[in-house]
């Protein structure tokens, strides 16, 4: 006759190509997927569903570093959805300016008097800013990952002493 073991359990949401990641490092804390419930998929977004033997040493340490980890993976995420934000960011200022002067190009075409010169002089850097709004977004990107790159490896190697730590207590 086999030996009665309860369990805790929690679930997980995390972004789809950070799941491996999760499932790693949450092995580290005692946590196992649970066979009984199906990985849920939507929209990007992965739910795992685990459990850990209620019977499990030092909880408390387990658990504050747990929390530790799942800070360090949300930093982590956050750095590499600011390379889209920043470079998006700086695509919209460009367009957004483009339509500016071409708005003050029109009003100046389309006045009592149309004043032509002026009407050119706004409607060249308009058509300038809408023009290099996409290589701008993609330059920006590029830059932007490029120097958050070292940070996001900071924080892995942060998160694996700690998912060591945690290793440690088991």
């Amino acid at each position: 006759m086999s030996e009665f073991e309860s369990f805790d359990y929690t679930k997980v949401t995390v972004a789809e190509n950070q799941m491996s990641q999760y499932m790693d490092g949450y092995e580290h804390f005692g946590w196992k997927v649970d066979s009984n419930v199906p990985i849920e998929k939507g929209m990007g977004k992965v739910t795992i569903h685990l459990k850990r033997s209620r019977a499990v040493l030092n909880k408390m340490e387990l658990t504050r570093l747990q929390r530790h980890f799942e800070a360090c993976m949300g930093e982590i995420a956050a750095l590499e959805n600011s390379t889209e934000s920043f470079a998006m960011i700086a695509a919209l200022t460009s367009g957004v300016s483009g339509c500016a002067f071409m708005a003050g190009s029109v009003f100046a075409v389309t006045a009592a008097k149309p004043i032509i010169w002026l009407m050119i002089l706004l409607a060249i850097p308009g058509f300038f800013l809408w023009g290099i709004a996409y290589p701008l977004y993609k330059n920006v990107k590029k830059w932007r990952a490029e120097k958050v790159k070292p940070l996001i490896e900071a924080k892995l190697d942060e998160a694996e002493k700690v998912c060591e730590k945690g290793h440690a207590l088991l």
